[in-house]
């Protein structure tokens, strides 16, 4: 009878010994509430540039019945004002939903995995963030919504293999929005609330049904 029961023993050790090594190279402890309150903070965002900030400059008018440049500079600085409102929030909540899965899973929030991670991602995203700062230097808003994105899809697809892939797949769709965005740049606000709003919040529900719904 035992030996009978050897090759369930030895595949079933063979499982456990490889969710032990994708546990030791992978950091899968990511939540997806932090990627739905991402998605909310982005939308809130969305919506106050469009009803508030945009609404404020719009009615800036000078005496030759233009865009004032002082209407313009003070936009500009609301505007990444509230990117890095947004930007805080979203990761503020992103640490705290990670931190207290990981706490559940008896697992260490920082490790050698986790900094893979982060460099990976970190790596392209201050390159995005460096490139949009160079164009909004000259004052270049066209493409402003395009390169966030693509950039962002980009940091995501490179530190997909140190997570779950389900990461993988939403840099790719936020790469394509970019894309599509870049033919359409004069409605780059509406993209930016898609992809950081709408693919967040779809991707946090998704990720929360695979991944976490169970153990709730």
């Amino acid at each position: 009878m035992g030996e009978h029961n050897q090759p369930t023993d030895s595949l079933k050790d063979i499982r456990d010994i490889r969710q032990l090594m994708e546990r030791s190279s992978r950091f899968i402890s990511l939540s997806g509430l932090s990627g739905v309150a991402a998605g909310l903070f982005a939308l809130a965002g969305a919506a106050i540039a469009r009803y508030i900030l945009f609404k404020k400059y719009y009615t800036a008018y000078d005496d030759r019945g233009g865009y004032s440049d002082t209407a313009f500079a003070t936009l500009k600085l609301q505007l990444l004002g509230l990117a890095a409102v947004v930007f805080a929030a979203a990761f503020i909540t992103a640490f705290y939903f990670t931190w207290r899965k990981s706490s559940k899973e008896g697992t260490s929030l920082w490790n050698p995995t986790s900094r893979r991670l982060m460099w990976n991602m970190l790596i392209p995203l201050a390159a995005g963030a460096l490139f949009i700062l160079g164009m909004l230097q000259y004052n270049d808003w066209r493409f402003v919504a395009p390169a966030c994105l693509i950039f962002y899809g980009l940091a995501l697809v490179n530190a997909s293999k140190y997570t779950l892939t389900d990461i993988r797949y939403l840099g790719y769709c936020e790469i394509a929005l970019g894309l599509i965005n870049m033919q359409w740049v004069g409605k780059g606000l509406y993209f930016w609330a898609i992809g950081f709003g709408v693919l967040h919040i779809i991707y946090g529900i998704s990720m929360w049904w695979k991944y976490e719904r169970k153990a709730a």
